[in-house]
């Protein structure tokens, strides 16, 4: 079974920046994508960030330009990096991995940024 181990999400001002980092069980190579959704009180789960085995990126508008997805294949593990953040980033961020037809998901991280 593929588990996904998440850290670093935390309490944040405006402003500031946080970095998530999201380790699989498996190689990383092992999956098709990987990448970031957030699900805040009331709303539905969203996608902010993904990155391919390629390294190829893509980002929600809300997010780009303060957010970047990435991998250390050395480390295997991925990666968000938040700056800017704002008051509507906050959210619990969970970490997804695809493998052809089949998604895992990660236990989710909160991320909490004050005004």
């Amino acid at each position: 079974q593929v588990q996904l181990v998440e850290s670093g999400g935390g309490l944040v001002q405006a402003g500031g920046s946080l970095r998530l980092s999201c380790a699989p069980s498996g190689s990383i190579f092992s999956f098709n994508a990987m990448g970031w959704y957030r699900q805040a009180p009331g709303k539905q789960r969203e996608l902010v960030a993904a990155i391919t085995t390629g390294g190829s990126t893509n980002y929600a508008d809300s997010v780009k330009g303060r957010f970047t997805a990435s991998r250390d294949n050395a480390k295997n593990t991925v990666y968000l990096q938040m700056n800017s953040l704002k008051p509507e980033d906050t959210a619990v961020y969970y970490c997804n991995a695809k493998r052809f037809n089949v998604e895992y998901w990660g236990q989710g991280t909160q991320v909490t940024v004050s005004s």
